[in-house]
């Protein structure tokens, strides 16, 4: 049995989600075991972050629906069968699951199809989230009638952005999980840093970090990204051996037991010790990365934050030549994108990208800020105002992609504000990036979990050591 909150925390929430959703019903389909290779041979299961949310309980093959106009929480599941028990143990009822997350009604899987259609011929709204399995998008078009190729657009927004309100709003407890996935996360980092010299495997590597991330949570918050080549932005592949006068970008995080999740990247020198050209380059984004963290405050557009970021880049590259021209101008055409082509985070929460499935317009944009079309800034996930119990990630970066170089090169594309001359004596340079976690407070911000090191002479002091 997952651990879970006491009842009354998901007894509050789904309170909170009635008084926000106006009447019908909201379906919430857990997930199912998803077959490797073959029926029995499964991934790890992992349940679905919204039943998680509001009904806490991670096992396969259950259902839940809130009924807004009875103020009622029904579970549906099957109890375990004599073969279950022989392979698995003896196993708790569904009503006695139930009982544990505040919900005193549970009836049979099979009899889901049925309350649906009834809520249905009573003209009640049926209430769901875009489904993001193939399986459960099947499942739902069953349930509910509508083509199951056009489900997703069939998704309840007014659902969606009553649960965003609520999840993107951490609370005391969820806090506490966080701060536990931030540990294990620290802990990943750090042994790799002490490892991190050469003639060192960067599968090994990688295969270090996931195994202290099942050892102490549920594993992996996303597949570890673990590179000489940081300038490849989600580099999964770990086939090189670690060689003096590269870095080695690792973007990794944990799963805590309660399924919050955590995410680091630190950059570091194979050995310890970078460069001139290197630590010239880590410094800016060092800078970047702690002069976003040290602005943020409830009221603060995460937009804002970005911009800081970018406009910390841009005149630390215009400083070594890289760059020219007006700071300000140049980040808000979307100049500095040549070298930062990401946004600087996202929310994090039950999922890495928090509640990124329900529709990234809904969980970073809101009536007040809208996404934009410029390269670079259109890929900033998180734009909307910071709130107290919001988490987000503080990840800047600064990456030299060949290929890209000679796209804007060949078109002279920003001529007014890039060096391209002095840009390519960079090309083979690869890519930095610093991240952090950091929950936004009453006051201020705190970053989540204990001290992961990032400074020059920090990181020196702990590669090979």
């Amino acid at each position: 049995m997952n651990p879970l909150f006491e009842p009354q925390v998901y007894k509050n929430r789904r309170e909170k989600l009635m008084n926000a959703v106006n009447g019908g019903i909201a379906v919430f389909l857990g997930n199912h075991e998803a077959p490797m290779n073959y029926p029995d041979n499964t991934y790890n299961f992992r349940q679905d972050s919204d039943f998680l949310y509001f009904f806490g309980l991670s096992i396969a093959d259950i259902a839940a629906v809130i009924d807004f106009d009875a103020h009622q929480s029904v579970i549906f599941g099957n109890d375990f069968t004599i073969d279950d028990i022989i392979w698995m143990g003896d196993q708790p009822t569904i009503a006695s699951l139930a009982e544990k997350v505040g919900v005193t009604e549970t009836r049979p899987f099979g009899q889901l199809a049925d309350f649906i259609q009834q809520a249905q011929q009573q003209g009640r709204k049926v209430h769901f989230v875009p489904p993001y399995r193939g399986d459960n998008q099947i499942l739902l078009a069953n349930l509910t009638g509508i083509d199951v190729n056009h489900i997703r657009e069939h998704a309840s927004v007014e659902l969606i952005k009553g649960i965003v309100n609520l999840r993107s709003a951490k609370e005391q407890c969820e806090i506490d999980e966080m701060d536990k996935a931030c540990e294990i996360g620290v802990k990943m980092h750090t042994a790799v840093m002490r490892r991190a010299v050469a003639g060192e495997s960067e599968r090994e590597l990688a295969g270090l970090a996931e195994g202290i991330a099942l050892s102490f949570g549920n594993g992996i918050s996303f597949p570890v990204i673990l590179s000489q080549h940081g300038e490849t932005l989600h580099n999964h592949l770990h086939n090189g051996i670690l060689q003096n006068g590269n870095m080695l970008l690792m973007d990794a995080g944990a799963e805590g037991l309660m399924n919050y999740c955590s995410d680091y990247t630190r950059t570091m020198p194979v050995g310890g010790k970078f460069t001139q050209k290197q630590q010239e380059i880590y410094e800016i984004v060092l800078k970047a990365n702690m002069d976003a963290i040290d602005a943020a405050h409830p009221g603060m557009y995460n937009k804002e934050l970005h911009r800081l970021s970018c406009e910390v880049i841009a005149q630390g590259l215009k400083d070594l030549g890289l760059m020219k021209g007006d700071v300000k101008e140049a980040v808000e055409l979307g100049a500095h994108a040549l070298f930062m082509v990401h946004g600087l985070g996202h929310q994090i929460g039950l999922d890495v990208h928090d509640m990124e499935g329900l529709g990234q317009i809904y969980v970073g944009y809101d009536d007040t800020v809208r996404p934009s079309n410029i390269f670079g800034w259109a890929s900033l996930r998180m734009a909307r105002e910071l709130k107290p119990g919001f988490v987000v990630s503080i990840e800047p970066g600064i990456y030299f992609i060949p290929h890209l170089i000679d796209i804007w090169k060949k078109e002279n594309k920003f001529a007014d504000f890039i060096n391209y001359d002095v840009v390519e004596k960079y090309r083979d340079f690869g890519g930095i990036r610093i991240e952090d976690d950091l929950l936004v407070t009453e006051t201020g911000h705190r970053v989540l979990g204990p001290h992961l090191p990032k400074g020059v002479d920090e990181l020196a002091a702990i590669i090979g050591k």
